[in-house]
């Protein structure tokens, strides 16, 4: 049984009317484009906590490792208020089985990064939102991001491959959990990992290998960390080149001359930052399909994610 992919949006980016001001923040990148493969489950912090709408604007201050949640003009602290909200919402967020979460930026209570803190006056850009703070606390693992962030196509592409990949990792938890579904899982994600972070799939490697060794229940845990973790590491030109041209060695002996000074080529292309990187996964796919390497066609790397949302056709 696969689950739909469920991931926690701050309901004003769903243009919910919940903002301070009674407006919203519709984001139809996530609605519209994001919508089709995901379901969302909205939260608003500062309506759920009871505050109504519309309200007085509020702001973080004082330490911003530990800011209080204050109104502006009438200097009422509503920091407990918030955290009980917190402690109760994710305790109920616990059992949705989420996959990621995309946060409100700038926002006092659900902002990720760079969350202005005010002290003596002073704004500076160093606090978190005390609802995205319990989240991040709580779901140190879970893929999360600011819409704003979204716009870039790296960290786009990163979020939303973490999305699927931990849906595909909550999927193997509800099958069979032997250590060769263990290595299973392991082979078909080790392009996938190489790219992210040679070094943690080393690791994971090791792991995987003296699992016998360990009890399941930590095995399980230790073998998650590394691999939301390593992935949290942006698959960058350098990693991805060496990913490709490892691929190619899997049927170097059966492309032509032509064929290997063409994919040499758009690799080297790639490299130089001249194609996207769907150009030349287009044509190792083709090969593949075209040499029937079946070790390959079981690689989550070639399409960690739908080939609708183009994600590759930007980085």
């Amino acid at each position: 049984m696969t689950l739909p992919i469920k991931i926690g949006v701050s309901a004003c980016l769903l243009g919910e009317h919940v903002r301070y001001d009674g407006g919203h923040k519709h984001d139809r990148y996530i609605t519209d484009t994001l919508g089709k493969y995901f379901s969302f489950v909205p939260v608003c912090p500062e309506v759920g906590c009871g505050l109504p709408i519309p309200r007085e604007a509020m702001r973080l201050e004082g330490d911003h490792l530990a800011p209080r949640l204050m109104t502006r003009q009438t200097r009422l602290d509503k920091t407990e208020q918030m955290s009980g909200y917190c402690a109760a919402k994710i305790r109920e967020l616990e059992n949705e089985e989420l996959c990621g979460f995309i946060f409100k930026k700038d926002s006092p209570s659900s902002g990720l990064f760079r969350v202005k803190v005010y002290n003596n006056g002073q704004a500076v850009k160093n606090g978190v939102g005390l609802f995205a703070a319990a989240m991040v606390h709580r779901f140190p693992l879970l893929p999360m991001e600011e819409e704003g962030r979204l716009n870039d196509p790296d960290i786009r592409e990163n979020f939303i491959e973490r999305v699927f990949s931990y849906r595909r990792w909550k999927n193997f938890l509800m099958g069979k959990l032997t250590i060769g579904q263990l290595v299973e899982f392991h082979t078909a994600h080790k392009l996938l990992m190489m790219a992210h972070s040679p070094q943690i799939y080393r690791e994971m490697g090791v792991l995987v290998a003296h699992a016998s060794d360990l009890k399941q229940a930590e095995l399980l845990q230790r073998y998650e960390e590394f691999f939301m973790k390593g992935l949290t590491l942006h698959a960058t030109v350098k990693k991805n080149t060496n990913v490709l041209q490892h691929i190619m060695g899997y049927f170097k002996q059966q492309l032509s001359a032509d064929e290997k000074v063409e994919l040499l080529d758009v690799i080297g292309q790639y490299h130089d930052h001249l194609l996207p990187l769907i150009v030349p996964m287009t044509l190792l796919r083709h090969y593949i399909g075209k040499y029937d390497q079946q070790y390959l066609k079981g690689q989550v790397y070639l399409s960690p994610h739908p080939s609708q949302l183009m994600l590759r056709n930007h980085v």
